[in-house]
């Protein structure tokens, strides 16, 4: 059993001001996996002075001082891939291919790309007689979720060191292992005192103070839509910048070619990945009208291929994260049923053989309408909407038809039709073939949240832009 009761400030591992605790619960067994400590606003106040106290320095440090920072976590890091992986499992419930693979590989190639975009970023630009410079915003509030835990916590810690910032980590109640690793590797590669600062608690508490706090100068957050405006709310007063990419509802548009059956398969095997707790998974899949039984055939099959089983076994799909989460998906596929779409694969309940665990069936349903709960709010889980449509820009209208706008996918043989489709859509991130850049901008339209993570992109969003006029009079009279 793990117990983290330490939190990390002004490069210590400290008590909390007040101990209070909180055991964790293993998703795949429901059984008490370990206890963290909760902080307070008092343990923000502390992990802030530390890192306004460090920003002074920090800021100041030249590219090369923080490549060599990067490059010693990059070290550690490497070191401390199978712990993280490891710590994922535990925690969240994902399968040891899934955590060891993509998770802690997402967590590396964000380190990577922050490493190669800081070689050659521009922080001052010379037009005429003005200099631009772009300097570190301050001290950031970073607000992570559990779902892809290093991944999101690597896209907002990484840029923001790069950029010369300091931060204070709010990793979620739900990832709390993995986040204690991390903060491990950053200690061991002798990040400067107060320059990472790591506490753990309820959002509600934490993030609450964190967002109001007159001197954290920037929060980025990650997480639900209603969590975004409650923190947007708490930053007005003091007008702090604001960062936050939130939900999604996200169409792959499948069109209608020889390659269909391929992608309708895919598109179901890909839903799946995670349990389905993916902000920016696709889990509206439009097909063409024509050809929907043929889709139900694939689609069917597809999802009876997705093993789940213990996460530390060989399934493909584990648990959900919670108790909470396993109930709020439940809810979902029985307004699914209640609503009159085909359930084609999946459905209530554990699936067979699993007595004990937050285990959610691969659920799949077809004859979907665009106006269905199950259709317009974000499940969270392994539920995939399957639509029809009767030609591509009814299949458009379709996609953008949503309060959300993170993500999306068109997936066909031939290019110049994806292409043409993919830039219709009013998202974020959206994939031809399902695609993958990490020097991609990521973040969405709408209420899917404001601002852009992910390589370049993310580094403007710890920094400030200063015109100094007249810096070279001479020069722009010549």
């Amino acid at each position: 059993m793990r117990e983290y009761l330490k939190f990390y400030i002004d490069g210590k591992w400290v008590d909390p001001i007040e101990l209070k605790t909180v055991n964790t619960v293993d998703p795949a067994t429901e059984q008490v996996s370990g206890k963290i400590a909760l902080g307070s606003p008092a343990d923000v106040d502390r992990a802030v002075k530390a890192a306004r106290k460090a920003f002074a320095t920090w800021s100041q440090t030249t590219r090369e001082h923080r490549l060599e920072v990067l490059q010693r976590i990059l070290a550690e890091y490497e070191k401390r891939m199978g712990d993280l992986g490891a710590a994922i499992t535990d925690e969240m419930g994902a399968p040891a291919s899934l955590a060891n693979g993509f998770h802690v590989g997402l967590g590396h190639g964000h380190l990577t790309t922050a490493i190669d975009v800081l070689k050659k970023f521009k922080f001052e630009e010379q037009r005429g007689a003005t200099l631009i410079v772009k300097e570190p915003i301050g001290v950031c509030g970073l607000i992570t979720p559990w779902n892809w835990p290093i991944n999101q916590i690597a896209v907002k810690v990484f840029p923001a060191l790069a950029t010369g910032c300091t931060m204070v980590l709010k990793a979620s109640q739900e990832s709390h292992f993995s986040a204690q690793i991390f903060t491990e590797i950053l200690d061991a590669a002798s990040v400067p005192a107060g320059v990472f600062n790591m506490i753990q608690g309820k959002g509600s508490v934490v993030g609450a103070a964190m967002s109001c706090h007159s001197d954290i100068d920037m929060i980025s957050f990650t997480g639900s839509e209603p969590a975004g405006v409650e923190i947007a709310k708490a930053a007005a007063p003091t007008v702090k910048r604001v960062c936050q990419e939130l939900g999604g509802k996200s169409a792959n548009i499948v069109l209608d070619d020889t390659a269909l059956a391929g992608n309708v398969a895919k598109g179901v095997t890909g839903m799946m990945v995670n349990s389905g707790q993916t902000c920016s998974a696709t889990s509206r899949m439009l097909v063409p009208k024509a050809r929907m039984k043929e889709v139900i055939a694939v689609a069917r099959e597809a999802a009876a291929q997705v093993t789940v089983g213990n996460p530390k076994g060989n399934s493909a799909m584990g648990p959900v994260v919670s108790k909470a989460q396993f109930e709020s998906i439940q809810g979902y596929i029985k307004k699914g049923i209640d609503g009159g779409a085909t359930l084609v694969a999946g459905g209530l309940g554990r699936p067979d053989g699993l007595e004990k665990g937050f285990y959610v069936k691969p659920t799949v349903f077809a004859n979907v309408t665009n106006d269905m709960t199950i259709a317009r709010e974000e499940i969270f889980g392994p539920v995939l909407a399957i639509l029809g449509y009767d030609n591509v820009e009814q299949a458009v209208a379709i996609a953008n038809d949503s309060e959300f706008g993170l993500a999306g996918n068109v997936a066909g043989a031939d290019l110049d039709k994806a292409r043409a489709v993919a830039r219709q859509i009013r998202a974020g991130w959206v994939g031809i073939n399902d695609g993958f850049d990490f020097h991609a901008a990521f973040g969405g339209y709408k209420k899917s949240g404001n601002g852009r993570e992910w390589g370049e992109f993310g580094f403007h969003e710890y920094l400030e832009i200063k015109s100094l006029l007249g810096y070279a009079p001479d020069k722009a009279a010549e």
